[in-house]
């Protein structure tokens, strides 16, 4: 790091005040294989030109989801964003405020929070939503602490079919938390019985529907059988257009819905930013994450907004505060609000529709093609199927010839040997029937 004004002797006084031996100490939390101890093999000096020619040609490698046929899902979709969602997110007053911290000059970013704190409670079937996390995962790991302080239990039980993203999120938090984590195996088939892990030290139940193999839980039964043993059920969703479909999480009995937004208003990005769907029951409002955008009236008796809780760290005595969420996905919150709004009910639910018909379709192209077998029987947009061999090959022809074709089960699942011939493809709006006979005519010839 050659423009930084430390010298070693400088590095030498922090480390001892610290108490740590080496700079490498201070990532000591970072897994030995995710740090490099080389340099990356790039030439040292480079004019502005040619970076941009050699990493313009390093991109071309990839096959983009815009240019060709794309069935990845696994908790990020590709959808239609109207043009109008970029061009008004990206307005200077939207673009370049950041946290409301105070109200009588930040009314429309309060006001847009607040509208979208209303959406989300209404598709979740929530009484109170948050202004937002940071994404789906994070927000998980944030419902998994906050149930951990309203029943006053550490231990929480991790359904099978939850994203193992999100899994490995929780399971982060509860070594600093003190949580117990007991996790199910996968659960492709639909077999688990979750509800017979409860016992009277759960805190809560973590259950995706639908779940990462695509398939539809019925989420009443478990809920019941939490609260028979005191405990919360936390329901996640990672396709937010679902909602439009489904029963809500709140209508089945969820205590806490953990949610990815992405779906709506958000693209793909390369995996983010993306924004984090956080809703709960009322009567635990007061231990919800992050902030809360509330409706008021001013000295004068107008309609305005405030933040009505903000029980984070930059608000509150840090041994007070029930996350250490920093900031709040404003940019994409808006984006998912303006989306929202231009559909409307009637075209969320049609939008929706469309997600499900398509999956349809995929799932009777791909069952007509010789050693397929689909293992998703009840399915939003997203299927399951078993190959007669290891799935990451098979991605990898399809994406030879231009096609993005799902995502191995062996990549979401590598400890795991039975997922190795599973592959996870979703189907969008986006998805044209042309597209799915590609992908069905070049599965048939690569099998």
């Amino acid at each position: 790091m050659r423009f930084l004004p430390l010298t070693e002797t400088d590095r030498r006084a922090m480390l001892a005040a610290i108490g740590a031996p080496s700079v490498d100490a201070l990532f000591r939390d970072v897994p030995a294989e995710a740090r490099r101890d080389a340099p990356f093999d790039l030439p040292a000096h480079k004019g502005e030109i040619e970076v941009e020619r050699i990493f313009r040609s390093y991109a071309e490698r990839n096959v983009s989801p815009s240019a060709a046929p794309c069935f990845l899902g696994a908790g990020a979709y590709r959808h239609h964003v109207p043009a109008a969602v970029d061009a008004l997110i990206q307005r200077g007053e939207f673009l370049t405020s950041y946290t409301p911290y105070q109200p009588e000059i930040a009314q429309g970013t309060l006001q847009y929070l607040f509208e979208f704190q209303t959406q989300v409670a209404m598709l979740t079937g929530m009484e109170v939503a948050n202004a937002s996390l940071y994404d789906g995962a994070t927000a998980t790991g944030e419902a998994v602490a906050m149930a951990n302080r309203i029943a006053r239990r550490t231990k929480c039980v991790l359904s099978g079919g939850l994203h193992p993203h999100y899994r490995d999120v929780v399971r982060t938090n509860a070594r600093f938390l003190g949580t117990k984590v007991e996790a199910l195996g996968p659960d492709p088939m639909g077999v688990e019985d979750i509800a017979a892990r409860i016992d009277a030290e759960t805190s809560c139940v973590v259950v995706q529907s639908p779940d990462v193999f695509g398939r539809l839980r019925d989420l009443e039964p478990i809920a019941r059988a939490a609260h028979a043993k005191g405990a919360l059920l936390v329901a996640v969703v990672t396709e937010a257009v679902s909602l439009g479909a489904v029963a809500a999480p709140g209508d089945m009995g969820a205590d806490i819905v953990a949610a990815e937004g992405q779906s709506i208003g958000n693209p793909l990005s390369f995996g983010g930013p993306y924004v984090g769907l956080f809703a709960c029951r009322e009567a635990h409002v007061r231990q919800m994450p992050g902030r809360l955008s509330g409706e008021t009236v001013d000295a004068d008796g107008r309609r305005g907004w405030v933040l009505t809780l903000s029980t984070r760290e930059q608000h509150i005595r840090r041994e007070k505060a029930t996350s250490n969420i920093c900031t709040n996905s404003g940019l994409c919150a808006l984006a998912f609000t303006i989306h929202l709004s231009l559909l409307g009910e009637a075209g969320f639910t049609r939008l929706a529709a469309l997600n499900h018909a398509a999956a349809v379709q995929l799932a009777e192209r791909l069952q007509a093609v010789k050693g397929v077998k689909l293992l998703t029987d009840t399915f939003f947009n997203e299927i399951t199927v078993a190959l007669p061999k290891d799935a990451g090959p098979v991605v990898e022809g399809l994406a030879k010839r231009g096609i993005l074709g799902g995502v191995p089960g062996g990549r979401l699942f590598p400890e795991d040997a039975a997922c190795r011939n599973l592959l996870v493809l979703a189907a969008t709006e986006t998805n044209t029937t042309d597209e799915m006979d590609r992908l069905a005519a070049a599965l048939k010839e690569i099998l």
